[in-house]
């Protein structure tokens, strides 16, 4: 008997590598689409569409890396990597004879409003405004659009991924430069990195600015249960729809901060203010909403349906994935 296939786009990334490792040890037969090395390229209108058809399950993990600055042609190419790439899997999907029984699509957190109030649910959550959260709308309205009746589709909003990735590094060289108390939002520079876009851009164009004092909320999971989440949705039928991947153990930016210096061992940890942070994270060539922008996202649905966090809770989850950072330095 042939092995079922699973067609992952975008496995080059961290979140990608450990899904396809994933997909392999439960014994599918892993095809990719991507750049150099992959068994289709994003140009390749009829290799996609051969992979797909009859494939058991289609995962796309592709688009351009957030962990930038925001020039116009960053924005730009985050836009069209995700949009672009989704419209062509879902082509190709309704194009096969034999279309996959399920697809899952990357999206993020970031599509909910800036939220000190309540955890944004997929049931009750609000749509944010702004660059981030048009990025997200525009990505999801490709994904949903059309019909694709023998296709399930579910949108993997994810919150930040704790792994050796982008986000991770990021907080860690933040915490070991001294900078690890917490971060405040505050003056900076006017500026339009974060304005609106795509064809219906929301938002008045400014930086926003919001007086949480630190007690913005940070959503994150574990690399290890994004894996383990998207193996439980691939293995229930009923869940469709959006899907929040983020731990249940949602921590504010003054408990983040803390726990960061706990576990690289800072010790001492300056606040921030924004006119701090603007240099900082323009050295670190990224931009500071990874750490001002509140992200309460709530995992209704995966909790809902029975899924076990293997890391629940912030602390643990940054002890294990420092941990293997400083392992793989050494």
């Amino acid at each position: 008997m042939s092995r079922p296939v699973a067609v992952i786009a975008g496995a080059s990334g961290f979140v990608g590598q450990a899904i396809a490792r994933a997909f392999a040890d439960d014994g599918y037969d892993v095809r990719t689409i991507g750049r150099a090395g992959a068994d289709a390229s994003w140009t390749d209108r009829d290799g996609i569409r051969a992979l797909v058809d009859g494939a058991a399950i289609v995962v796309n993990l592709a688009g351009k890396s957030v962990n930038c600055r925001y020039t116009d042609a960053n924005r730009d190419e985050i836009l069209r990597s995700r949009v672009q790439t989704t419209r062509a899997l879902r082509t190709a999907i309704g194009d096969a004879g034999t279309p996959p029984p399920l697809w899952l699509n990357a999206s993020t957190a970031t599509i909910y409003r800036y939220a000190l109030d309540r955890p944004q649910t997929e049931r009750d959550g609000e749509v944010g405004t702004g660059f981030s959260a048009d990025v997200a709308r525009g990505w999801e309205d490709e994904f949903f659009a059309g019909s694709l009746p023998s296709t399930r589709r579910v949108a993997l909003r994810m919150a930040i991924v704790l792994g050796d990735g982008p986000a991770t590094r990021s907080l860690v060289r933040l915490a070991r430069l001294g900078l690890g108390g917490p971060q405040y939002d505050g003056w900076w520079f006017p500026h339009r990195r974060y304005r609106g876009i795509g064809p219906h851009p929301t938002g008045d164009g400014r930086a926003p600015r919001h007086r949480s004092r630190g007690r913005q909320r940070f959503s994150w999971i574990h690399l290890d249960d994004v894996v383990g989440a998207v193996r439980f949705v691939r293995d229930d039928p009923r869940i469709s729809g959006p899907v929040n991947l983020a731990a249940p153990g949602t921590s504010d930016n003054r408990g983040l901060m803390a726990a960061l210096r706990r576990v690289v061992g800072a010790p001492i940890g300056l606040p921030a203010w924004r006119f701090m942070l603007e240099p900082a994270m323009w050295v670190l060539r990224t931009e500071p909403e990874l750490v001002l922008k509140s992200r309460w996202a709530a995992p209704e649905t995966l909790t809902g349906a029975g899924y076990e966090f293997t890391y629940p809770e912030l602390e643990p989850a940054l002890r294990d994935v420092v941990g293997s950072l400083s392992g793989r330095r050494h």
